[in-house]
């Protein structure tokens, strides 16, 4: 048996990614955008007169949001103030693509043009994760093969779910299958249909891996005087655009870095313990590096945590987002079959590059804290976990010596893409279900003609910011048609739901006196009322008999009331 030949020294992704490799990502991104798009194109094919496409395939109640928050630019905003709720609010720097892609927009049409531009983004977002993707993993894995597929595993993989609805656990332990709605989780459902969330992956692994090259010539220059600042500052200024696309996931990059310190530092310790060569020098100076790149971005992360914690509606926003992990037997399902290829190979990789093969392996291991972190919204924290994964079981599968005979490499590979279907059956489930919806014209993923008419109106009519009192699914919808606000539709943006919420339905409901419409039009300075048949869901009150309201706008079953101020003081 040939001894093992030591590995050749790591170098940055653009030394490592040949310009074929690169051409051939580029066709792999091409192929898979243009697939994610047809679903799309069916929906606003099969709309027809009677009906209006949303833009969104799934998710549609937190895609209206973002649309909204495209549209709040097209009107002037810089900052972000939620349309989801009447009371006064503070501008904040949040969501800051969505603002600025608003502004290149106008009327007529807006918002058919603020889906285009949406999906511009998504796609533009989805070729920044694919290029991400493939260069973070390119740095750990030489074989170009294996690359490929670990490219392929982590933009269109997914775990075991299809298995629990083949045998009909759809709702096993209470929950949906990970990655039938967890983006975090794995990658196909950010490129489908979460831009912000996309681009926050592509520059959370960029950021880590220039980290990590930083890191890399830390500890092997051995000279003391190098230009590392700049270096940190490089890191520290992706970290800082990682924050700006999901404050959360610039978060997780500083979260990453500690963990990489604490494994190294605790790997020297080892080494010292054991009476082997450590190098605390070098982790002074790998402590040192991300400290100042944590130092860079920490502004941004200090600002959101003051805004949150100082601002009345911004603390109940917070209160308000609940977005749990799953009980862990549904991770299992999902990473279950992944797991034993991950442990192999990251022992395989700490071992061959313990400097920088650490950071995924600490990143793995830390999972189970990340996703129930006592937090409320401990799901998020999982992003990107399964890039590191899918890293770390790809180096279990690189050929012990690096002149392994050719039959045993391609014994190796023809297992590998004999298993990847496996992990694919999930997404295509997923892709498959959103042609289905896409062909079936109806709510939420589309909204009557007459409905979106009325929205229309208020978009041409009412001033900018105005109160418009809606049933929540109009709400959720209306703020993507009319820079309006409204006081319900959306669980976390809508401040005081639990106050707010049975206000709304009282209003609609006969039983209530007139005394108590006019305190609420008064207290929010309502200057519409929605009409449709959601509203009458809530209530069989007559909104035509009322004095204090007058009919502007008629549709179908729509009707919008305009407030009458004479009657309202």
């Amino acid at each position: 048996m040939p001894p093992p030949s030591a590995p050749p020294p790591q170098a940055t992704p653009d030394d490592r990614v040949s310009p074929s490799e690169r051409r051939w990502v580029w066709g792999f991104a091409a192929l898979i955008l243009a697939l994610s798009l047809l679903p799309y194109i069916v929906a606003g094919a099969s709309a027809g007169t009677d009906w209006r496409f949303t833009g969104h395939l799934f998710g549609v109640e937190d895609g209206n949001t973002y649309i909204a928050k495209m549209l709040s630019g097209a009107a002037g905003a810089w900052l972000f103030r939620t349309p989801y709720t009447a009371f006064l609010q503070r501008g904040i720097l949040m969501f800051l693509p969505y603002i600025l892609l608003g502004k290149l927009a106008a009327p007529p049409a807006l918002h058919e043009q603020l889906v285009v531009l949406y999906h511009l983004f998504r796609m533009a977002a989805g070729l920044l994760m694919i290029l991400a993707t493939y260069d973070f993993i390119a740095f750990f894995i030489p074989e170009i093969a294996l690359r490929r597929i670990g490219l392929v595993l982590v933009t269109l993989g997914g775990g075991l779910g299809w298995l629990l609805i083949l045998l009909g656990k759809t709702r096993w332990l209470g929950w949906l299958p990970v990655e039938f709605y967890s983006p975090e989780a794995f990658g196909f459902i950010s490129l489908y249909g979460i831009p912000h969330l996309a681009l926050a992956r592509s520059l959370l692994l960029w950021g880590l891996l220039a980290y990590l090259q930083a890191v890399q010539q830390e500890v092997t220059s051995g000279e003391p005087r190098r230009p590392w600042l700049r270096q940190a500052s490089r890191v520290g200024a992706l970290w800082l655009l990682v924050g700006l696309a999901q404050p959360l996931t610039g978060m997780l990059a500083g979260a990453v870095a500690a963990l990489h310190v604490a494994a190294t530092g605790l790997a020297q310790v080892v080494q010292y313990l054991r009476h082997l060569p450590a190098d605390f020098s070098a982790w002074r100076r790998v402590l040192r590096l991300a400290a100042v790149a944590a130092l860079i971005a920490a502004p941004l992360v200090l600002y959101n945590l003051a805004v949150f914690s100082l601002d009345p509606q911004l603390r109940n926003w917070t209160q308000q987002s609940r977005i749990p992990a799953p009980p862990p037997q549904h991770y299992l399902v999902a990473y279950g079959l992944i797991l034993p290829f991950a442990a192999f190979g990251g022992a395989r990789l700490v071992r061959r590059s313990p400097w920088t093969g650490w950071l995924p392996a600490a990143w793995a291991l830390a999972l189970p804290l990340l996703a129930y972190a006592p937090f409320s919204m401990q799901r998020r924290l999982v992003e990107g976990s399964w890039v590191a994964l899918v890293s770390l079981a790809l180096c279990a599968w690189l050929p012990r010596y690096q002149r392994a005979d050719l039959a045993s490499r391609r014994r190796q590979m023809a297992l590998a893409v004999c298993l990847l279907p496996v992990f694919l059956i999930s997404n295509l489930l997923l892709l498959l279900g959103g042609f289905r919806s896409a062909a079936s014209p109806a709510p939420p993923l589309f909204r009557p003609a007459a409905e979106v008419a009325a929205y229309e109106y208020l978009q041409a009519n009412a001033p900018p910011g105005s109160a418009v009192l809606t049933a929540y699914g109009a709400g959720n919808a209306l703020p993507a048609w009319a820079p309006v606000n409204v006081l319900t539709g959306h669980g976390p943006e809508s401040a005081y739901g639990a106050t707010v919420n049975p206000l709304v339905e009282a209003f609609y409901r006969s039983d209530t006196p007139d005394a108590a419409r006019l305190d609420l039009i008064r207290r929010f300075n309502l200057r519409y009322v929605f009409w449709g048949p959601g509203e009458r869901q809530l209530g069989d009150w007559q909104p035509g008999r009322a004095t204090f309201l007058q009919p502007v706008f008629s549709a179908g079953e729509y009707t919008v009331f305009a407030v009458n101020p004479a009657e309202v003081r």
